[in-house]
């Protein structure tokens, strides 16, 4: 795609994105057509962003990691998205509903870089090389698009497929007598339990994720950094909040719960 084309989507949907609106129709001539053209624009969204609200890049989300998930977006395989430093909030967060647009809540097991990615192909074994923690974490999506599967994968990439922000828990970083693949995790919603799964239905296993990650990145000129969060994918069903206040949490097993308040 032209620079120019990439800088009119990246303020479309930048803009949408902070007045929690929905994202305009991006299936005209110059809109993203191709992954290869959803990820060009994903980048100049991340720059759009960074510009306008000082922030910086924190991590990155995994999304449709379980084959139910891929099912229900009408996608083949994951696709991953940016997370900024100014949605990024700590456990117990309470957070205006006003600044979302349609929200929902993914129960996530998100993994904490410890070492920079090297210039390497990984699979799950070698890429728990670098991790140094496991955290449990709630993702905030949105459905900005309405009917989503209309709007077709490149346009859901350019947008971040789906992400808003994330609340973290405490990082566990004797993690590794831990099977990632057998923690059971859950959602409550108001204190009711909205969904439920395992480290095993993403991907696998959650590492299944990151090296899928860390080998994309690569292909696209980019890298794990040390610091970086990964959250990869929801291992429960995605609740959405249709409500304006609500209380969601998240729990996994050996890891923890997470809290938030919308409202």
């Amino acid at each position: 795609m032209g620079a120019d084309a990439l800088k009119r989507i990246a303020g479309l949907v930048g803009d949408a994105r902070l007045a929690a609106q929905p994202v305009p129709d991006l299936s005209g001539a110059d809109g993203p057509q191709t992954i290869a053209d959803g990820y060009a624009a994903q980048a100049a969204l991340h720059r759009y962003l960074c510009d306008r609200t000082g922030s910086a890049l924190v991590g990155w989300k995994v999304g449709a990691t379980t084959t139910g998930m891929q099912k229900y977006l009408g996608v083949d395989g994951p696709a991953y998205g940016r997370i900024l430093s100014t949605n990024m909030h700590e456990n117990g967060a309470t957070l205006a509903g006003a600044g979302f647009c349609n929200p929902g809540i993914e129960c996530e097991i998100a993994l904490r870089v410890g070492s920079d990615a090297e210039d390497k192909v990984y699979n799950r074994e070698t890429i728990s090389g670098i991790i140094d923690a496991v955290l449990p974490a709630i993702e905030i999506v949105e459905n900005r698009y309405g009917d989503f599967l209309a709007r077709g994968t490149p346009t859901l990439i350019a947008d971040d497929f789906f992400h808003k922000a994330c609340v973290l828990g405490t990082a566990v970083t004797d993690w590794r007598d831990i099977d990632l693949a057998a923690i059971a995790g859950c959602t409550r919603i108001d204190g009711t339990e909205k969904g439920r799964g395992t480290g095993a239905d993403v991907m696998g296993h959650p590492l299944e994720a990151v090296a899928w990650l860390a080998n994309t990145l690569a292909d696209h000129g980019e890298r794990l950094v040390a610091g970086q969060i990964v959250l990869t994918g929801s291992a429960a069903p995605v609740i959405w909040v249709d409500t304006p206040t609500a209380a969601a949490e998240i729990e996994l097993e050996s890891l923890g719960a997470v809290r938030l308040e919308i409202g």
